[in-house]
This record gives structure tokens, sequence and C-alpha cells, in this order.
């Protein structure tokens, strides 16, 4: 008998060795990045720093930002230089750090990996990426707004900043690499389709990431867009709105000029950033980024918030230290 459970004991390391083996040497598997080389023009630059610092807002983790203002706006002249860190003291599974994404950290990679990259998680080297940039909703973009993304890329000034690499804690460091997935690109639909083309805008701009509470790194199902996500921040614990229909606890009662005024006051002329004290509320949502998107993209993305379910939850939006 003694024998028997030493033999199954064997049989049970091996077979634990070697699915760990399958995940950190056979994963991820997305596929090699794709041949393909991006014409740089001054339309797909224009519309690429449009997304990059308006929608999807690359720029909000890959830049400087000051959190001696509301909101942590951009300091000018770090855009792309990376270094903003995702720790254990912020709840992340490990160290993750903001890559620099200007021609000096990914000047020798081909537009295939870059793709690659942003769409379907996965380095240049075949690491996978932690989600922390939201590469399973880019996945879902249109070829063309990502093309133009990379040419934006492609015409930053290059900043000589290196960072540490990543690293994640025991068992994220195996399962990290089961997170990266074949892109599933789709065709962004016209504008005039403002359903349709706000769902798509929601998707690019990872509203729901933010939006939606997460346990142990998995969102509450049936939970989505209810807000109460928790960033631990030096300063206290923030938590994000409910953005569902709920007319008590959500946006329900919003009028459209309500979600506009929202997002474009930081925008107007006059408002003056309130200089943070200790303790203060402070927002981690890049409300001066999105605040610089059109009218237009801000209404489909109100028109598509519109027909979310109200779900019911009241969110104690910051809590100091």
């Amino acid at each position: 008998m003694k024998k028997f459970f030493i033999i199954l004991l064997v049989v049970i390391i091996v077979a634990v060795g070697g699915f760990l083996s399958y995940l950190k040497l056979a994963l991820p598997n997305v596929g090699e990045p794709e041949e393909i080389t991006i014409e740089v023009t001054p339309e797909r630059v224009a519309h690429g720093k449009y997304l990059a610092h308006s929608v999807t807002v690359c720029m909000d983790c890959h830049s400087a930002r000051d959190w001696s203002q509301f909101s942590g706006p951009i300091v000018p002249g770090t855009e792309g230089q990376g270094g903003e860190r995702f720790t254990q003291e912020f709840g992340f599974p490990g160290t993750y750090i903001a890559k620099n994404i200007t021609p000096y950290g990914i000047g020798d990679w081909t537009d295939g990996e870059i793709l690659r990259a942003i769409s379907s998680g996965v380095r240049k080297n075949g690491d996978a990426l932690f989600p922390i940039m939201p590469h399973h909703n880019y996945g879902k973009m249109d070829r063309e707004d990502l093309y133009s993304i990379i040419a934006y890329l492609k015409t930053l000034p290059s900043i000589e900043k290196d960072h540490p690499e990543s690293e994640s804690d025991f068992p994220m460091n195996f399962i990290i690499n089961t997170i990266p997935k074949k892109a599933e690109f789709s065709t962004k639909p016209s504008p005039s389709d403002e359903l349709a083309y706000g769902e798509y805008l929601t998707t690019a701009a990872s509203c729901n990431d933010c939006h939606t509470k997460q346990v142990k790194g998995q969102f509450v199902e049936g939970m989505e867009f209810a807000g109460g996500f928790e960033f631990q921040l030096p300063w206290g614990m923030v938590r994000s709105a409910n953005i569902t229909q709920d007319k008590e606890t959500g946006i329900g009662t919003w009028t459209w000029e309500q979600f506009r005024d929202r997002f474009k006051q930081y925008q107007d002329s006059a408002y003056q950033s309130p200089a943070m004290k200790e303790n203060d509320f402070n927002s981690i949502m890049p409300w001066v980024m999105y605040s610089s998107m059109t009218e237009q993209d801000l209404k489909a993305i109100y028109t598509y918030l519109q027909t979310l379910k109200p779900i019911s939850n009241s969110v104690e939006r910051f809590s100091p230290n």
C-alpha cells in the first residue's frame, strides 16, 4: 500500500510538473505576428493621436501623470515614456510597469509585433502581457483604428527612458500565459448608427473594465458597469462609479447635456485644476484626456449607456487613508 501511494505521489508530481511546463513553455499561443507594413499618413497619425489621447487613452498609463492635480493630467513632454507602476500595494498579483512605447522603446519592433501586443497581449519576445492594458478589448477594434494608433506611436519623440521588467507573483506567473487570445477584429460601425457606434467606442475605451467590480481579478457576474472597482492608492481607496441606468445609484437621471458637460468642463478655458492636498478625493479616471473626445463620440457612448440595465449599487467613491 505504501508503495502504491509513493507511485501515486510521483504520478501527481509529474502531471503537475508537466501541466506547469505546458503553461510556461507552450503558451501563450496566439500565432506569429503578421507581416505587415503600416503606411504612416497624416490622416492616420492625426486619428491615432486622437484615439491614443481621447478614447483608448494609451497615453494614460504610458506617460507620467501629475497627481498634485485632480485626475492626474499628463506631464507634458513625457508622452509614451512609460514607467507607471501597478504593484501588490494596489492589489495586483505582481509588479507591472508600463513600457516605453516611444521609438526608443519599440523602435525595433515590426508593425506586426506591435499589432499583436496591442490586440492579443503578446510581446515581441513572446511573453504574455498582463491585461492592465486591455488587449482583450483592443483586439475587438477595427484594424484601421489600430493601424492609426501604431502610425501615431511611430511619430512620438524618442524618449531615452528604461524601466525594469514586469514580474508576476505565483501562481499568476503561470496563469498569465493563459490570458492572451487571438484578436477578433471588427468593422467599426458608421457614426450614423449611434447605438452600435457607441458600443464600439465603449469597448475601445474599456469603460466596463473599470466600472465593474472585481474579486480576485474576476469580474462579478451581473454587476457590469455598476461600479465598485477598488483602486487602493497612496491617498486612499477610490472606487469607480455606477454608470448603469439605475436612477438612485447610477446615471439613470442624467440628460445628454449633463453627461456632456461632466466631461467637457475640463476643456473649458475657465477651468482651474485644484491643487490636491493629502487625503483629498482624487480620481484615477483620466477626465482631462476623455474630455478631449468629440461631442459626437461622447453622444454615441451616452446613447449606448442608456441601453444598460439598471443595477442598484450604491458606491462609496472615496475613503481617505
